[in-house]
């Protein structure tokens, strides 16, 4: 606040207090984890207001993170893809190399679940899905190379192991037997690779 003494100018240190932006992300990551609940749950054309409903807020608040349904859609893919993402570094500082590598393909199996159940909401944005999907793979090859490059220095991995050949083959379990349990099966797999890559 600015005002003038005797024709100088005095600065109020006082200001008005803002909102904390943290209130802000909150809301928008309870509003994509309500969102996802539900999409995942086979309630694919849930109504927005219905989603702000369970998440505790205004529909005025949705709308500001989310100005449309394909927004939300989207939103709720990448959060799941920067979850993965984010958790390769973590995974990577927390447990030795292959342990790491083990534990982010199984939520690589996670990942795919949940894309399997949105897919059909996915296939339906507006803008299409080619940019989005071509984003997620360099994403995932990124995380990926990176743990087995590391499993790979520690002597305990083959040098000649493929990071992609990792990703296809649990994608390919995913796309062979989508029935039920197959995250069962995906995530046996993973420890058939894991041991089969090993030295």
């Amino acid at each position: 606040m600015l005002r003038l003494t005797r024709g100088n100018l005095v600065i109020d240190e006082k200001k008005p207090r803002r909102r904390p932006r943290s209130d802000g992300q909150r809301n928008r990551e309870h509003l994509l984890g309500v969102a996802k609940t539900a999409f995942t749950a086979g309630e694919l054309d849930i109504p927005l207001d219905e989603i702000a409903r369970r998440a505790g807020v205004g529909i005025g608040t949705l709308y500001r993170h989310f100005p449309n349904r394909d927004a939300l859609i989207e939103a709720v893919y990448r959060a799941e893809l920067d979850r993965l993402a984010d958790a390769a570094p973590a995974l990577a500082a927390q447990y030795p190399p292959v342990e790491a590598l083990r534990a982010w393909m199984l939520l690589f199996v996670d990942y795919i679940a949940a894309k399997h159940v949105i897919a059909p909401a996915l296939n339906g944005l507006v803008e299409g899905t080619s940019a989005l999907y071509a984003q997620s793979g360099m994403i995932l090859q990124n995380a990926i190379d990176r743990l087995v490059e590391s499993a790979v220095a520690s002597g305990d991995f083959k040098a000649e192991i493929e990071p992609l050949d990792l990703l296809r083959a649990l994608a390919g379990v995913s796309n062979f037997s989508a029935g039920p349990g197959w995250e069962t099966s995906a995530k046996r797999l993973v420890d058939i690779l894991i041991a089969g890559s090993r030295v």
